[in-house]
């Protein structure tokens, strides 16, 4: 049949060759993405919160893991620092100051729309104080290639770049974030002595 509709529309079956590839491709990966969503939901995601879980109480880090699953196939696995008072305070009145909130980051385990999983890196951010990091992507993974070693990878990247907001200093101050006696007396005309 296929070969009579080639003939009759002009074309020979090399012709429609690299098509055919194409289309074979296009139903493998619609097939790894159902393989990729069936292992996510049968197993992967209920490993990864006992994976994250025990390598964080041996490490001693308090923590928190769960799931995310407000859409479908879209679910997600956090594991986030919490939330704390930040030490900062807005005045709400005479003498009384209510505390901003600092949520002290977190690192995910996306299930995207094609299977796949994104880890990705969400920075801490302290209420109504500059505006947040945009999120750090690690990588995107198949859920076979996802091991043990990737997650204590993951989660030592995520403990240097916490770590790393948490102690910024002033060892290389963006332009924009000079301090100093010679900043409101500087002539932006004239170079510097």
């Amino acid at each position: 049949m296929a070969e009579q509709i080639n003939e009759v529309k002009g074309f020979r079956q090399t012709d429609t060759h690299s098509l055919e590839r194409k289309v074979a491709r296009y139903k493998e990966v619609l097939e790894n993405i159902r393989l990729y969503r069936e292992v996510w939901n049968a197993s992967f995601r209920g490993e990864l919160v006992d994976v994250l879980k025990q390598m964080c109480l041996t490490a001693g880090l308090e923590c928190i893991v769960d799931t995310r699953a407000d859409i479908k196939n879209l679910e997600a696995v956090v594991l986030s620092l919490g939330s704390q008072d930040s030490g900062l305070g807005e005045p709400v009145g005479d003498n009384v100051h209510r505390a901003l909130i600092k949520q002290n980051g977190s690192l995910v385990y996306q299930q995207m729309f094609n299977g796949k999983i994104l880890v990705m890196i969400n920075y801490p951010y302290i209420e109504k104080y500059g505006q947040p990091s945009q999120p750090k992507t690690i990588a995107i993974y198949r859920p076979e290639e996802l091991k043990e070693p990737y997650f204590l990878r993951h989660l030592e990247t995520f403990l240097n770049e916490i770590t790393h907001w948490e102690d910024q200093d002033d060892d290389m101050p963006d332009a924009n974030q000079r301090i100093g006696f010679k900043l409101n007396f500087e002539d932006n005309n004239t170079p510097p002595a």
